[in-house]
């Protein structure tokens, strides 16, 4: 009578959720299975330090759960069943299939190319390690006064362009906005970041469309080059095509669609956290892709997944926001103070102690996933027989 709980993706959503139900579960009554392409966990949010010549440190999945009763499978996601519960993969051994009663999904995203003729062929990215590393051996390479365009003027976007100007001050680092960067940011942290952009010498193309990528820089809507030996796309995100291709109801953009308690909308045995969610906030308004939305949804879908399979109340959906933090290279960031639905307040978090909190935010959620089942809870609760066997239809 083991119920088999699958988690696909171990990033801060999915690792988080694997070690929140070994913290809730007793594993007599339960089996977790964390699938994962990667053998490491990637700190996604510290990726342009990554692209910059920076070290991030190793947690191995296999050593980050070992003990916790959660078994990590390192495999790529090919397909799911979601009407036959099972899941296709392909590991170091060729194809297989993994079959499950109650699946997470947390497949993320990476990066959208948006439509534009060559991003995929001409841009890079830091969406991913891999894309990441790529970017740093570029920049490695290229010859002072070299030209690097930053595509895209939000989060990524600034963190990205402030990381290599700081990183690279011999390089001519430029960053391009549809609209305008930061304009959703208080009057105080707009201050800031114009003054950021001033003191690493940052050129601003702001209500700039890209029409194109090429292999020596960009031509805008207007038909103006910008001329790039580097340019780092960061337009925005697309969520992994697998949920699409199954029968799960999704949005538009291939999310799956779930309640307040992160499940699917049209098969109660599935979860969806983290990017790959169509998710709603205690606002009830959708809630953006981040690590900021990543780990509350992990932490309500386990809850809820725990709640249900042991008779227990489910918890309200509390998820809101506090702050965006954004670094603007390792001595300074801002951190824009926003209500809970994510509009921004006027005050605002500048300099260097704000770069500390920034620090301690990403230290954090790192912390969180190398310690899975640590702190309170501490008591794993037992599946009861009714559950196992009526939790789909509840």
């Amino acid at each position: 009578m083991t119920h088999r709980i699958v988690v696909l993706g171990a990033g801060y959503a999915g690792a988080n959720a694997a070690g929140r139900l070994a913290k809730r579960l007793h594993p007599a009554g339960t089996e977790i299975t964390l699938v994962n392409t990667d053998p490491e966990f990637v700190e996604r949010v510290r990726l342009h330090q990554l692209a910059t010549g920076q070290n991030l440190k190793r947690r191995l999945l296999a050593d980050v759960f070992a003990g916790t009763g959660v078994r990590v499978v390192l495999a790529r996601v090919t397909a799911v069943d979601a009407e036959r519960k099972i899941v296709d993969i392909i590991d170091a051994a060729g194809p297989g299939r993994i079959a499950y009663d109650t699946l997470v999904y947390a497949l993320g995203s990476a990066a959208a190319d948006c439509g534009v003729p060559g991003v995929a062929e001409h841009a890079y990215d830091i969406a991913g390690k891999q894309s990441a590393l790529r970017l740093r051996d570029q920049l490695t390479v290229l010859p002072a006064g070299s030209p690097v365009l930053v595509v895209g003027g939000g989060l990524t976007g600034i963190e990205a362009a402030t990381e290599i100007a700081e990183a690279h001050p011999d390089l001519h680092v430029a960053l391009a906005a549809r609209g305008g960067v930061g304009d959703w940011l208080s009057e105080k942290a707009q201050r800031h970041l114009r003054k950021a952009f001033d003191r690493l010498g940052i050129t601003v193309h702001e209500n700039t469309d890209i029409a194109h990528v090429q292999a020596s820089g960009v031509v805008t809507a207007e038909g103006r080059t910008i001329a790039a030996q580097a340019t780092v796309w960061t337009a925005g995100f697309a969520v992994h095509p697998i949920a699409a291709a199954t029968t799960l109801r999704v949005s538009p953009s291939g999310q799956i669609i779930v309640d307040d308690t992160m499940r699917s909308v049209s098969h109660p045995d599935v979860y969806a956290v983290g990017d790959a969610a169509l998710a709603p906030g205690a606002s009830g308004e959708p809630l953006r892709m981040s690590c900021a939305s990543g780990v509350p949804t992990a932490y309500q879908a386990a809850d809820a997944i725990a709640a249900r399979l042991t008779g227990r109340g489910v918890p309200r959906n509390a998820i809101g926001y506090t702050g965006q933090c954004i670094s603007l290279g390792r001595r300074d960031a801002m951190v824009q103070w926003v209500t809970p639905d994510d509009q921004p307040k006027s005050s605002a978090f500048t300099g260097r102690s704000a770069a500390r909190l920034k620090e301690l935010v990403c230290k954090s959620a790192a912390w969180s996933i190398s310690h899975p089942t640590s702190m309170l809870p501490s008591r794993r609760r037992r599946i009861t027989v009714a559950q196992q066997t009526t939790m789909n239809a509840g």
